[in-house]
């Protein structure tokens, strides 16, 4: 196992939103939040919705920025990249699962992971080479060709966890991955992201309401009053 190290690092960070009428405080959405995330280390934000697990995430990402602190992705500096800089950034160092898959519906299993590859710069070969890696390792060998309507939910999610891990990725970002699944499938893809923690020494940052999902992870932060509280 790697000697786990940070991969991300968040430093008194405070995000506010806009009021939504005229005349009106903006919304403190996070304050002073300060966390590590870790590689081969799982990581859950869990909190109330409405508590900004979404947004700590997009923060994490360079997806959003921070109003105050410091985000360090790999040592560099997030917030100090541009557009372009961060945009690769992601598509080499970051994965993404979300509650719904987003795949591209007129796109096969295969494509759909092969794209995110390419998007990366790799060769058509070595981005044809990787996704075959990818949906294997998943299970999903012998559902190459199918395309998205003819998955179902819990395929379409490790189609989603593949094209997530095409790249290598440093850290896994997933935002509420089973909250679309039935329990059975909802258990398959928990092994999974689990597994990959361990096996390919990837950080996970998991946002969850599931207390269950989240007690799996080795660090659990709990979102509450705009602040971070470490619950594990």
């Amino acid at each position: 196992m790697m000697k786990s190290v940070d991969v991300l690092n968040l430093d008194h960070v405070s995000k506010s939103f806009p009021a939504t009428g005229q005349g009106g405080e903006p919304i403190q959405i996070l304050e002073d939040v300060s966390l590590s995330i870790q590689r081969a280390t799982s990581t859950a934000i869990t909190g109330q919705s409405g508590s900004g697990k979404s947004t700590l995430l997009q923060i994490s990402a360079g997806l959003l920025s921070a109003d105050t602190g410091n985000i360090k992705f790999e040592g560099k500096d997030l917030p100090g990249m541009n557009d372009e800089q961060r945009s690769r950034l992601r598509s080499r160092s970051m994965g993404f699962i979300f509650q719904n898959s987003l795949l591209l519906d007129d796109f096969t299993a295969l494509e759909n992971v092969k794209i995110s590859a390419m998007i990366a710069q790799s060769s058509e070969h070595v981005a044809l080479k990787k996704a075959l890696d990818m949906l294997k390792l998943v299970g999903l060998g012998d559902r190459l060709d199918h395309k998205s309507d003819q998955l179902s939910g819990g395929e379409r999610q490790r189609v989603a966890i593949a094209r997530a891990l095409v790249n290598e990725p440093s850290v896994i970002f997933a935002d509420e991955p089973t909250g679309s699944l039935d329990e059975h499938n909802a258990q398959l893809v928990e092994d999974l992201l689990f597994s990959l923690v361990e096996d390919r020494e990837v950080a996970l940052m998991l946002i969850t309401h599931n207390l269950n999902f989240a007690g799996r992870c080795n660090l659990i932060y709990r979102l509450h009053n705009r602040h971070v509280e470490v619950r594990s």
